[in-house]
Parts: structure tokens; C-alpha cells; sequence
């Protein structure tokens, strides 16, 4: 199992911790490092300042957005950065859901989301490619455009700058039942928001035997300290924010994912408690049974022996997401005993 760094998107403003944990992860032989987006930063942008200031540890977006993007934009996004870091780049892309796609982006959110997705990924697959100009007769990727408030000049286009990789990586994050399925056949990998490393195959419903070289690269939340109920303070501020705030009472992605892990009298009252503006309650309502099934928090010893459970599944690669140096370093120093 490969580790990867999972830094995120910014929050108030780009943190002067991400940087270094970056480089101090390549030293520790990290496999990764990953940024992400939602409503502020961007993450190409901080994917590329990464890129200049290390030399090895691979790059990857978990995840850039789709509505944020045409798909040629975001494979012009991936194919330059991969020149510039000598081919270390990971595309993974995401969704996203209607109050985002809808409030943020000021698009429609697609009624059939397993279309959109596959015509997205069939787009950039084009692009990095490079065998022709790109066609496609989609329904909400259609190129060359030709929707009735159109021109009718569009002409079918192939990429002027040579890829470097035809088959650059693309993962996909992916929650319900029918989007990991589809996952499983277009995509190189897999985004895990939540990953229960005892229940996965009952929770996420997995083939036995997964596509040769399929990548299964969920986020973990991994802090090494002596209170575990402290250390799981910020995974049940990341939960009820998500479970909580990013989703409708009719729609939420998240909230449908915890209660599908057993857990949705509590992802209703998360969901009660934030649109009420009671956040702190609705962090405290996070159960904290379900907050660590999800992540490694702890003394080191404690770690050590749940680090086992996640290694013996059919993850690849774990995305850490972990506030210091020294947790990187103990979770560097497991994995490789």
C-alpha cells in the first residue's frame, strides 16, 4: 500500500504548512501529494506551485471539479502540468453536487450525472490521446457544440501541444452504488470519501477481483497523539461540515453515504442542526464510533494495529490527511514495517 499526502483545498488563504508538508513527505518516500477545490481555491494552481518545489513525489487532484471546466479545459490543465513535473501528474475528478454545481459554478447540474460523467471522461480521454480531433455526440458534452443557440462553425479540434502521456491516470470520486460501478469500468481509479477499512465490500458493494491495475486511493484523516477523542475533533468538524452543509434535505451525496454505513438517524439530525445554524451541535452530533472507523487517530500502538486493517483490503494507495511532520514520519515508518 502506497501513501500519498491529501492537503485539500485552503481554507481562509493558502496555509504555509502545505509546502512543507509536501517536501517533508517526499523525503519520508510518500508515493503522492493531492490538492482539491471547492468554492475558493483551485486545484491546479496549488498543484503546480507543489510541482516546482519537489522532484518526485507524483501529483494528483482529488478533486478538480468538473462544472468548474469544459473537459478540453481540464485536460489542457492536466497534460500541461504533466510536461512541467516530467509526468507525474493524477487526474482526479469529481462531480460535485447540485448546490455546488448550481450556487457556485451557475451551471445546471446534470439530471443524468453517470451520462455527464462519461461523456466528461471520454472528452479528456480524447484530448490526451491525441489520435484525432475530438467528436462527440453527447448530451452534455457535445463536440463540436451544437445546441441550438450555437453558430453552427464549430470545427472538431485535436490538441496543438503533444501530450506527454496518452494514458495519464484518471480517478474518479464517487459515492453511490451506480457511480462506483461506472467507475469501475471508464476510469484508472477510485476516490473513497469515506472508507470503513472492516465493512468496505458491504458498504460499497465491490467486486471480488477489481480491474487489473485499478487504483482504490480513499482520504484519511491521521493524527498521532494521546487523546483520541481530541484527535477526532477534526474529523467530526470535516463530517458534520459535509454531512451538514454540503448537500439539500432532497440531495446530498454525503448524508446518503454515512446512512449507508448505518449511520442515518444521525446524518438527518447532522443535517437538522446545521440548516438551524446549531453547527457546533451538529459537529457534536457526529457519533464518534463513526468518525473513527474512518480514520487513524491515536497513540502510535493504536495506529500500528488499525494500520493493518486498511492495508489488508483492496486499497493501493492511502491519501493522509494529517495536520504535522511527525505523524507523516510514524505513518511512513508503519507502512514500511
Amino acid at each position: 500500500m502506497r501513501l500519498g499526502l491529501a492537503l485539500g483545498y485552503w481554507g481562509r488563504g493558502p496555509s504555509p504548512a502545505h509546502l512543507a508538508l509536501a517536501r517533508e513527505a517526499e523525503e519520508l518516500g510518500y508515493d503522492s501529494v493531492w490538492t482539491a477545490e471547492a468554492w475558493g481555491s483551485d486545484a491546479f494552481t496549488a498543484l503546480t506551485w507543489i510541482a516546482a518545489h519537489t522532484s518526485r513525489i507524483r501529483l494528483g487532484t482529488a478533486v478538480a471539479q468538473m462544472a468548474a471546466r469544459t473537459p478540453t479545459a481540464t485536460a489542457m490543465h492536466a497534460l500541461t502540468l504533466d510536461h512541467l513535473s516530467g509526468g507525474r501528474v493524477s487526474l482526479g475528478l469529481g462531480l460535485s453536487g447540485p448546490q455546488v454545481v448550481e450556487g457556485w459554478y451557475g451551471r445546471p447540474f446534470p439530471r443524468s450525472p453517470l451520462t455527464a460523467t462519461r461523456e466528461y471522461v471520454d472528452v479528456v480521454r480524447q484530448v490526451l490521446r491525441r489520435e484525432g480531433p475530438v467528436v462527440l455526440d453527447g448530451r452534455y458534452h457535445p463536440h463540436p457544440y451544437d445546441g441550438p443557440d450555437g453558430t453552427g462553425l464549430g470545427k472538431p479540434l485535436r490538441p496543438i501541444t503533444h501530450p506527454l502521456r496518452a494514458d495519464l491516470p484518471v480517478l474518479l470520486g464517487a459515492e453511490g452504488p451506480k457511480n462506483i460501478a461506472q467507475t469501475l469500468r471508464i476510469a484508472d481509479g477510485w476516490l473513497p470519501l469515506y472508507w470503513s477499512p472492516t465493512r468496505w465490500a458491504e458498504v460499497y458493494a465491490l467486486p471480488e477481483v477489481l480491474p487489473k491495475g485499478f487504483v482504490v486511493a480513499p482520504l484519511v484523516r491521521a493524527q498521532v497523539c494521546a487523546d483520541v477523542s481530541a484527535g477526532l475533533l477534526p474529523v467530526k468538524a470535516m463530517l458534520g461540515f459535509y454531512v451538514g452543509g454540503m448537500g439539500h434535505a432532497a440531495r446530498n451525496f454525503h448524508a446518503d453515504l454515512m446512512g449507508r454505513m448505518g449511520y442515518g438517524a444521525e446524518a438527518t439530525r447532522i443535517r437538522e442542526l446545521f440548516a438551524a445554524g446549531r453547527r457546533e451541535e451538529a459537529v457534536r452530533a457526529v457519533p464518534d464510533a463513526f468518525a473513527d472507523e474512518i480514520s487513524l487517530v491515536g497513540p502510535r500502538e493504536r495506529i500500528a494495529r488499525r494500520l493493518a486493517a486498511w492495508r489488508a483490503g483492496p486499497v493501493t494507495d492511502l491519501l493522509v490527511t494529517a495536520p504535522d511532520p511527525a505523524t507523516l514520519r510514524v505513518l511512513a515508518e508503519l507502512n514500511r514495517g
